[in-house]
């Protein structure tokens, strides 16, 4: 595929990174090979006979499409169907091992490099520590690194490759892939993330935050039929996913859902990174919690230290996580009012204390959210855990490059 690091404004994701706008309706009267291929996405076999059927093209229309396709790799021969009298008619399916992605989950003090192949299974994966704030060039030379190492460990090839899909964490502006002010993120400000990466990887590359990949991910491969889910992410940061509607809502400047900046009750005069007072992320982040455990002379410099004392069952840090969670359901409680979920998923380091944190949480939300918002409301733990965020990343790439324009040109540069 040619470079293309800019997404449309317009376009915006469905929870499993589907296009709302561009293939909500495919048009299958069309005769393009990318609007055929839509119907066979879903992996079940279909003869060229019921394809025609289907879209109303004719039956040699339908043939030079599937030999398109086929020539591309996107499908291939599935068996036969039953025959009706003479040579049973052979059937066609996606081939989802045909091309791969890259799915990057960048956190403030983590990245993990993934790769999928084009229904989303996860191939290869690396983790490893990084600091965000050493700047962009130190840790996109980290990750370009690691998509070498994943490739070859799954027997791939970069030729192979359709898309690079990355989180970040802080505002992204989704249109140009660029990070708007994050911060936490020093030097990061306006950076062409997608220009950097298309220099190793001459493929589309998509940003998003961090947050918003991973509620696309926790849907995708958990709640798929839930239309109103929060992901929040509790870890050195905090935020929130929101999917409305069935959409992700990006917000006017990218940055909905930056919960962690809100001011809570049990704030006081604390100052916040962002240089405010009383916010939610430096009452009840990873290092704010360490930090309390630390004051009152518990040994605890980080959110994994705290992690570790509350698995040991130390009292102190078990209050603490307890606590945190409070905070985050004083935040949650105004959101469950304004935007009525059915399901509150909370994800992030700290989430893997279990029920310390969800316990708090959930005390705070039943009681101050309206009854009828929490009548039918579930919060619960991540089960997509670590992988939220490449998963997220991986379909919201998976959706624009198996859309019907990209398909379309994908089989147009075929010798």
């Amino acid at each position: 595929m040619s470079k293309s690091p800019v997404v449309p404004v317009s376009r915006r994701e469905s929870p499993g990174g589907a296009d709302s706008q561009e293939t909500t309706a495919p048009s299958y009267g069309q005769s393009r090979a990318g609007d055929v291929f839509q119907l066979l996405r879903d992996g079940h076999a279909r003869t060229r006979a019921e394809l025609a059927s289907i879209t109303g093209l004719a039956r040699s229309t339908v043939a030079a499409r599937i030999d398109a396709l086929t020539a591309a790799g996107l499908i291939g021969p599935a068996g036969e169907a039953i025959s009706s009298g003479g040579r049973p008619p052979s059937r066609f399916a996606f081939q989802p091992s045909a091309r791969i992605i890259l799915a990057v989950d960048v956190g403030a003090t983590h990245i993990l490099v993934a790769l999928l192949d084009l229904r989303g299974t996860v191939l290869s994966e690396i983790r490893e520590v990084i600091d965000i704030a050493t700047g962009p060039i130190p840790v996109l030379d980290q990750m370009l690194e690691l998509s070498d190492q994943v490739i070859a460990r799954a027997g791939r090839h970069a030729r192979e490759l359709v898309g690079v899909g990355i989180g970040l964490p802080g505002p992204v502006e989704h249109s140009s892939g660029k990070p708007a002010s994050p911060p936490i993120m020093p030097g990061w400000d306006g950076f062409d993330v997608p220009a950097y990466v298309q220099n190793r990887f001459d493929v589309d590359v998509l940003v998003d935050n961090d947050v918003n990949i991973m509620a696309l991910g926790e849907r995708a491969s958990h709640w798929p039929d839930v239309e109103n889910l929060l992901f929040i992410k509790v870890a050195t940061g905090i935020g929130a996913g929101i999917i409305s509607g069935g959409l992700l809502q990006r917000g006017a400047d990218g940055t909905a859902g930056d919960i962690g900046h809100v001011r809570v009750p049990r704030g006081g005069d604390v100052m916040c990174r962002c240089g405010n007072i009383g916010c939610l992320e430096a009452m009840a982040s990873g290092p704010a919690v360490a930090a309390t455990l630390a004051a009152a002379g518990v040994p605890a410099t980080s959110g994994d230290d705290v992690l570790e004392l509350a698995r040991r069952g130390n009292l102190a840090a078990i209050a603490a996580m307890r606590q945190a969670g409070r905070d985050v359901g004083d935040v949650l409680a105004a959101s469950v009012n304004l935007l009525n979920p059915s399901v509150i998923v909370i994800g992030g380091g700290l989430s893997s204390a279990g029920e310390y944190l969800m316990a708090g949480v959930r005390e705070i939300v039943y009681q101050r959210s309206l009854p009828l918002a929490t009548a039918r409301l579930r919060i619960v733990q991540s089960m997509a855990g670590g992988h939220a965020g490449v998963l997220g990343a991986g379909h919201m790439v998976i959706d624009h490059v198996l859309s019907p324009a990209s398909v379309e040109h994908l089989v147009q540069q075929q010798p």
